[in-house]
């Protein structure tokens, strides 16, 4: 088995006052050759946007970009005249494809939106642009990991490469278990909130821990009321 941790007080930072901004991986302005990507997953930024604000439209092609709302509501339009909101408990994705422009601004006037979003490198380039979100209730992930992205369960928003996402809300000396989809893979797991331990490695709010080479199933066991992120995604890149 190999790992690699990311402690939160180590990812890139922006702070452009209507944007905080917190990069797991290179991003921006924020470069790190050690963290370019890990396997298919090419993004993991945590961001804050004040009231009223957001991302004017800008463009993005051949990538597969996932939202997940943390606390309040994000306003997604695009170049196909799509116009959604996007809430607590939604999760959204788009596969920009052969191209796509689209704008992500704070739908609320009164409160700031914090919201991760993940890019994850195609399985297949340049499929005609889509868009996907669902709603989730939180009551299916307490105590229970619970799939949210995936490209082979109609229960969840589909997605263009042979990943998986997972969400988790656990109590306090919870213990559960994760089982690979593919062998091929590797887990980046992100936590959320709280603390948990994952295959003896104590993680703490913000932190990343990747996992790869190793079929048995990942040990987790929450150190506090928790909320964990699992992203599941090929460490080859094979794109076709």
């Amino acid at each position: 088995m190999k790992t690699i941790l990311h402690k939160a007080n180590t990812r890139g930072h922006a702070n452009f006052g209507w944007l905080n901004s917190f990069h797991t991986f290179s991003f921006g302005h924020y470069r790190n050759a050690e963290r370019n990507h890990f396997g298919a997953l090419r993004v993991l930024n945590d961001d804050t946007v004040e009231k009223g604000m957001g991302f004017g439209k800008h463009p993005h092609e051949n990538m597969e970009i996932v939202s997940i709302p943390l606390y309040g509501d994000l306003h997604h339009s695009d170049s196909t005249g799509r116009s959604e909101i996007i809430r607590e408990h939604d999760v959204q994705i788009m596969s920009a494809g052969t191209g796509i422009a689209h704008s992500e601004m704070n739908a609320n006037k009164d409160k700031a939106v914090k919201f991760l979003q993940i890019w994850v490198f195609p399985k297949n380039y340049n499929i005609e642009p889509r868009y996907e979100q669902k709603t989730f209730n939180p009551a299916n992930r307490q105590n229970q990991v619970l799939t949210v992205v995936a490209p082979d369960d109609e229960k969840a928003v589909w997605i263009n490469q042979d990943a998986w996402f997972s969400l988790a809300n656990l109590s306090n000396g919870f213990e559960t278990s994760y089982n690979w989809h593919s062998k091929n893979s590797g887990v980046y797991a992100f936590l959320i909130k709280g603390k948990a331990t994952i295959n003896g490695q104590e993680l703490e709010e913000r932190d990343g821990l990747g996992i790869w080479d190793t079929a048995d199933p990942l040990q987790i066991k929450a150190g506090s009321d928790a909320e964990l992120l699992l992203i599941e995604v090929p460490m080859e890149l094979e794109a076709a």
